[in-house]
């Protein structure tokens, strides 16, 4: 029963967090990457596109959905380009999770985890004004 209510209770309050502010600068980012399961295949992401593990995507908390960015493991210095169609990572210190075709570029699969530089490279033209 406790663990029950320990769970409800963490679970209500990550759900009451509110999320990061959006961040469009192109200030770079250096954090953990993670990559998406094959099973998140052809979920809706919050662009309203399906995820593809063949593209070149990824999750971020802050970034503008439309966002194109480097992303540079720092262990191997491979980098990839990709497109921030989702939102995420939720997991304390990951700042990007790429699809597992970025990951394979990016040499992380094996890992599953890895230390990365974020440099947008073209933020998508803001929203306009709501009246």
């Amino acid at each position: 029963m406790a663990r029950r209510l320990l769970l409800l209770l963490t679970v209500t309050l990550v759900a009451a967090t509110p999320p990061p502010p959006l961040d469009r600068t192109k200030r770079v980012r250096s954090g953990i990457a993670s990559f998406y399961g094959h099973s998140e295949a052809g979920r809706t992401t919050a662009s309203g596109k399906p995820l593809d593990p063949r593209r070149m995507t990824a999750a971020s908390r802050t970034l503008p959905l439309g966002t194109r960015a480097k992303v540079v493991n720092e262990e191997t210095g491979k980098s990839v380009q990709v497109t921030i169609i989702d939102r995420g990572p939720y997991a304390k210190g990951r700042v990007l999770d790429v699809t597992p075709k970025a990951a394979e570029q990016l040499g992380m699969t094996h890992d599953g985890v890895a230390p990365v530089m974020v440099k947008p490279v073209a933020l998508p033209p803001p929203p306009p004004p709501s009246r």
